[in-house]
């Protein structure tokens, strides 16, 4: 895998671009196992570390297998049907506003980017952010999901 670091990540229709498009923190070519991370990350080593984790956590979502997927997938459907609101990050509180139904492409995208940022938060959790906005119940049950997801077997990227 190769990780490296650029400055001022901006991306546009799913392509880096030098300038417009949106600032973005990281970005993880899966298929290349490349992930390319803002140089100026490197001035704020929490931010650092939880950036890493969230990007590396994409690579473990492409390779977990379906029964994991519709497990993490069913656990957020029930917070949904309990109206919960708030995440773990801002990819997944961005995703989670798009949505309209529990299905189709952007269900799916948001469903890894909870995924991704409830695994830097479960092993940051001492680490406060202002992202952080999902309440204290439901971050209890998804750390305990993630605690046997742990428990069960070993995680690759």
């Amino acid at each position: 895998m190769r990780i490296s670091f650029r400055p001022s990540l901006r991306v546009s229709r799913g392509q880096l671009v030098p300038r417009g498009g949106v600032e973005i923190h990281a970005a993880a070519f899966l298929k290349h196992r490349e992930l390319i991370m803002d140089a100026s990350l490197l001035d704020n080593a929490p931010e650092l570390i939880r950036i890493f984790i969230h990007e590396m956590f994409h690579f473990v979502w492409r390779r977990l297998d379906n029964k994991t997927r519709k497990s993490w997938e069913a656990h957020l459907l029930k917070e949904r049907e309990r109206g919960v609101r708030g995440e773990l990050g801002w990819s997944s509180e961005l995703q989670k506003g798009k949505l309209k139904e529990n299905a189709g492409p952007r269900w799916k995208y948001y469903v890894c980017e909870s995924f991704c940022d409830t695994a830097a938060w479960f092993f940051l959790e001492s680490y406060h952010h202002d992202e952080i906005t999902l309440g204290r119940t439901a971050r209890t049950a998804r750390q305990r999901w993630f605690r046997q997801l742990l428990q069960d077997r070993q995680l690759h990227i």
